[in-house]
Order: C-alpha cells, then sequence, then structure tokens
C-alpha cells in the first residue's frame, strides 16, 4: 500500500523535446541504465509513429530485462497492433493506449461527443486486453476533463480491463491543490477504483509538474510518470530525479516507499544529458552542477563542521563521486581500471584497452585527469559506433586580420582524404571543410562548448547537431584543443547520418 510506482517515460515524452532526436543504440543504452536504476516502468516510445521508433520499441522489448517496457497507442486497433507487434517479446509488456476527455480536446480535435469517447475506451482496450493483461488507459487532457465525466471514463476504462488509470496533467495547467483534489475525487469516487492503479502524468509548464505529482501520491496515486532531468515536451515532464528524492528524503512526510538505485541517479542523469544534447542547468535540484556547491563562508563552515546543516542529501547516495584521485601520465592499467570500477564503469576488456589508450594520450596533454575526464573519455569510446569517417588531422590559418582557412584530414578506410576550406570563423572552416569530404549537405543547427573540468588544460566537450533530411544528428567530441573537439563533434554526427543511411 505505501508503495510508489516509477514510470520512466525519458524514451517517449522525453524524447519529443525539440531538437532530440535519438537513435536505436541510444535508446537501448537508456533502457539498460534506466534498467540499472531500478525504474519499475520503461516507456520506450510510440510504435506506430515510425519505422526508427518502431524498430527501437521492439529492441528494447527483447533486450532489456527487469523493468515492464510499456509502448504507447492512440484508442484505436491499428495502433495498439503495431505497439504489440514492437512488444510481443518484451519479458512484461505493457500497451499504454490513450484518448483526449477534456471537452476542448473532444470538440476541436476528436470531433466526438462524450458517448463516442467512452464507446471508443471500451472498445480499444477491450481489443488490447487480447494481447496482454497488463493495459494501462490515460485520458488526455485529464486535469481539464469535467469530474463527473472522468469518473465515468475511469469506471469504463477499467471495466473494459484497464489494469493501470493514468491521469495527464497535459499542458501543465494544475496547481498541486486543485489537482490533489481531482485525483482524490477520483480515488473516492470511482467505484471500481480498487482494481487499477491510479497514475498521474504532470507537465511542468507553470513549474509545478514535481509539486502536482506530490500532492497526487498524498491523495491516492501509486505510480508516477516522469523523465529523467525533467525532459519532455514543451517545459518537460515531472523530473525523476526530483520527485524520487523527495520521497525518499521526506519520507517522514510521505510515507512511502519507491525501488530506484539511488546511486544510479546521477550517472543516468549525465547519461541522458550527454546523449540529448540538453545540458543540465547549473542550479538543477538533485544534479546539477551547483546542487551540492557552498559558497558562502557561513554555509562552507557549516557543511565542514557538520554535513547536514546545510546538506539534507548525502551526494554519494545519488552516485555523486567527490573523491578527486588524480591520474598521471604515469598510472599504469591497473590504476586505470580500478578508478574506472569505483566509478561504476563494467566495461569489456576491448573497451578497457580503448579507453586506456584515449587516457594515455589526453595524460600526454594534461597534466591532471579527474574523475570528471576519465567518465567523459570512456562513455565517448564505448558509445563509438561504426565510423565511415575518422579525424587524422587538421590545420589551421587564423587571425584577427586573415580569413581563417582550416585544412582537415580524415580517413576513409585505409586512405586519408584531405581537403581545405574558408569560413567565418575557424570552427565555421573545419564544417565547411568537412562537408567538401562527407558531400551530404548536412546544415548545422546546434553548437555547445562545455569545459570537463577547470583550468586552462580542461578537456573541451563539443555538442553540434545537424539537420539532414528532416531529422537531427547529434555529435559529440573531446579534446583539449576546443578546435579538435569541434572538428570531431561535426564528424561524429556526420558518422551518425552515414549510419542511418547505411542501414
Amino acid at each position: 500500500m505505501n508503495r510508489v510506482y516509477i514510470f520512466d517515460t525519458t524514451l517517449r515524452d522525453g524524447e519529443q523535446s525539440p531538437g532530440v532526436s535519438l537513435n536505436i543504440q541510444e535508446k537501448l543504452e537508456i533502457a539498460g541504465q534506466l534498467a540499472k536504476l531500478g525504474v519499475d516502468v520503461i516507456e520506450a516510445g510510440f510504435p506506430i509513429a515510425s519505422p526508427g521508433d518502431f524498430e527501437a520499441v521492439a529492441a528494447i522489448a527483447q533486450k532489456i530485462k527487469g523493468p515492464t517496457i510499456a509502448a504507447l497507442a492512440r484508442i484505436n486497433e491499428k495502433d495498439i497492433d503495431r505497439a504489440w507487434e514492437a512488444l510481443r517479446y518484451a519479458e512484461k509488456p505493457r500497451i499504454h493506449t490513450f484518448i483526449a476527455t477534456s471537452d476542448i480536446h473532444m470538440k476541436y480535435k476528436l470531433k466526438k461527443t462524450r458517448e463516442q469517447v467512452l464507446a471508443a475506451i471500451d472498445k480499444g482496450i477491450r481489443y488490447a486486453k487480447q494481447f496482454t493483461s497488463d493495459i494501462e488507459f490515460s485520458p488526455e487532457d485529464g486535469s481539464r476533463t469535467d469530474i463527473d465525466f472522468m469518473l465515468k471514463v475511469v469506471e469504463t476504462a477499467i471495466n473494459a480491463g484497464a489494469t493501470v488509470i493514468n491521469i495527464p496533467d497535459t499542458v501543465g495547467y494544475a496547481t498541486p491543490k486543485e489537482f490533489g483534489e481531482f485525483i482524490r475525487a477520483i480515488k473516492t469516487g470511482v467505484p471500481n477504483m480498487d482494481k487499477a492503479i491510479l497514475s498521474v502524468h504532470c507537465h511542468n509548464d507553470l513549474g509545478m509538474a514535481v509539486a502536482n505529482s506530490l500532492a497526487a501520491v498524498e491523495n491516492g496515486a501509486e505510480q508516477i510518470e516522469c523523465a529523467v532531468n525533467g525532459i519532455g515536451e514543451r517545459a518537460g515532464n515531472t523530473a525523476l530525479e526530483e520527485v524520487v528524492m523527495a520521497l525518499l528524503t521526506r519520507k517522514d512526510y510521505y510515507g512511502r516507499e519507491v525501488s530506484i538505485n539511488t546511486e544510479e541517479i546521477y550517472r543516468t542523469s549525465r547519461l541522458v544529458s550527454s546523449l540529448t544534447g540538453m545540458p543540465v542547468q547549473y542550479n538543477k535540484a538533485i544534479v546539477g552542477k551547483n546542487a551540492f556547491a557552498h559558497e558562502s563562508g557561513i554555509h562552507q563552515d557549516g557543511v565542514l563542521k557538520e554535513r547536514t546543516t546545510y546538506e539534507i542529501m548525502d551526494p554519494a547516495k545519488l552516485g555523486i563521486i567527490q573523491n578527486n584521485i588524480v591520474l598521471g601520465k604515469h598510472s599504469g592499467r591497473h590504476a586505470f581500471r580500478q578508478r574506472l570500477e569505483e566509478l561504476g564503469f563494467e566495461l569489456t576488456e576491448e573497451e578497457l584497452v580503448k579507453a586506456f589508450i584515449r587516457f594515455k594520450n589526453l595524460a600526454d596533454r594534461k597534466k591532471e585527469i579527474t574523475d570528471k575526464d576519465l567518465e567523459a573519455i570512456v562513455e565517448d569510446e564505448t558509445r563509438a559506433l561504426p565510423e565511415k569517417y575518422v579525424f587524422d588531422s587538421l590545420h589551421l590559418f587564423s587571425g584577427s586580420r586573415v580569413v581563417p582557412t582550416a585544412t582537415i584530414g580524415l580517413k576513409i578506410g585505409d586512405e586519408v582524404v584531405e581537403e581545405a576550406a574558408c569560413g567565418d570563423g575557424p570552427v565555421d572552416a573545419v564544417f565547411k571543410a568537412i562537408d567538401k569530404i562527407s558531400q551530404l549537405g548536412v546544415s548545422l543547427s546546434y553548437y555547445n562548448l562545455n569545459a570537463i573540468t577547470g583550468g586552462k588544460d580542461a578537456m573541451g566537450e563539443v555538442t553540434v547537431k545537424v539537420d539532414f533530411e528532416g531529422k537531427t544528428y547529434l555529435g559529440r567530441g573531446l579534446s583539449t584543443d576546443i578546435i579538435e573537439a569541434s572538428a570531431k563533434a561535426y564528424i561524429n554526427a556526420i558518422n551518425k547520418v552515414e549510419y542511418e543511411l547505411s542501414r
């Protein structure tokens, strides 16, 4: 009775964030990490939306064990068939079907009456039930649905076979008090509510997604739908890390249990940020860079004397490693392996050899290598896709009174191909030279440079997004030279385009 189930929609609603486009390998990597995190349900995607979404859901359903794997479907037979086709090999499959129930959606979007919507709910859930016993139903725009009609909707869905009823605040309109009362009315007013789990899915348009979700829990909700780092449509979803740590840190108030392995929270946040190209804001609760930073002298003094004076959570329990043991060019493979194990990385022997070579190359250019550096190079190395183009060399001619010119050398198989180009700046020149080799005609839509650590020899992490034939591809590059990091990021994005074209 005290359990709150954590339903993660990072791979479905989270991927609907503007500019985010994950390939199958990236989705599998995130799904694997979500399984390590211990979420109860992974919503893997919306199979009818595209062939790529279907393939990703099918791959996750077949390969990820532990959590329930859910797929989204509108409440019609074609969507439900496609969802089941993707889910059929899952260890624990769930079909998540939905239809809008607010007057504004029914009138303008669906052009259906209340009676027609109720009939569609009954028919659709009964149809889905033939495939699996685990059926979740969501009345879209639930928080703006008339409460009397909502009670009929929920009762109809449960009678048809729904095992989870999820109430969405689709446009983030609700406030905690009214949403809590809305959930309480459903919990107490639906005669067969005891036959299904009551869930909520809140959006953050007014910055109240976490507060609304917690208010729902106080009023009887047993499942929270959320996304890592709060990513998702528009302003995003309920942030998984925030709602989980609120329930755990204030267990004295909420009195509820979750099955999350909190030591995987930080690593999950970093992985999602890296693969989606969506940086975590510095002052983000729980996982932000400044979440456990103390600049005020009074705060520093208090924390040094007793951590709990200004820290209500132990960062180590979130997987935030504050051990800054420094490795250098004289460090051996044993020390390297041991530190990676302490950081939670499980590498194959082949991956370890590649990562160690990257580490040694970096150590020749950077005096001290911290945990942040290690995390970056290992994640970069173990995430590599098959590469058509491999960075070989870079030469630049640039200055305040000359036109920047770049010559880039890329390996294609055993051959090194070189091209030169001028640009508005050195990075632009490098990208234009790479374009001459690839001949793909991609367009750059996003560029971001971030220092992994501090200091003048900090390793730069560049993230780029390129658009090609209506789809966005993300690339990431690392180097102590920011121009080289930029080149590697752009090459990484182009290799993803080539990979998709070759499939």
